[in-house]
């Protein structure tokens, strides 16, 4: 069944977040701060912006508690999350109220050259310091140069498509 939306109409934020759920996100988590002041998110927004240097991009919702983060701190952590991770994601995206540290409980972390947490096992993990914060409506696009990363082989890939997690591979 198809929902069009007539030419003439305005695209609604609910018209925009169901045609988003039709995209297929690759589900990673952002990890920034340290202690009590450790917080994260999932996001579906990180990509390659360049490979000479190496950057990284995601958007940040600059509601999400993780954000102020970001520009303190001057580094983050971006991990992939693999097929084993579903938990994690939910942790991360806040299910059951699950706030700042607590957020890294259940899974095993690493700490990386700028004291950023990397997830072990995760598919790809990637040391950044902030390059630049780009504000836009109502998201932040973060932009990190890579100063260290890490893979694992055989992980599989969490995405997120149609308002659901969905594990790839093993």
């Amino acid at each position: 069944m198809t929902n069009p939306v007539p030419a003439d109409a305005e695209v609604t934020p609910q018209d925009f977040r169901l045609g988003m759920r039709g995209l297929v996100g690759n589900c990673s988590i952002i990890t920034v701060g340290e202690g009590e002041r450790a917080s994260g998110l999932v996001v579906t927004s990180a990509i390659s912006l360049s490979v000479e240097p190496p950057l990284l991009l995601v958007c940040v919702n600059r509601k999400a508690s993780p954000h102020p983060l970001l520009v303190e701190f001057g580094c983050f952590g971006v991990s992939s999350l693999g097929a084993a991770h579903q938990p994690v994601a939910e942790r991360f995206s806040g299910v059951a109220g699950v706030r700042g540290a607590a957020r890294y409980e259940g899974a095993e972390w690493e700490t990386a050259v700028t004291g950023a947490r990397l997830l072990k096992g995760a598919p790809s993990a990637f040391d950044c310091s902030l390059e630049e914060v780009i504000d836009r409506a109502t998201h932040s696009i973060v932009i990190g140069r890579v100063r260290a990363m890490r893979t694992t082989e055989g992980a599989g890939a969490l995405v997120y498509w149609n308002g659901a997690y969905q594990a790839l591979g093993a």
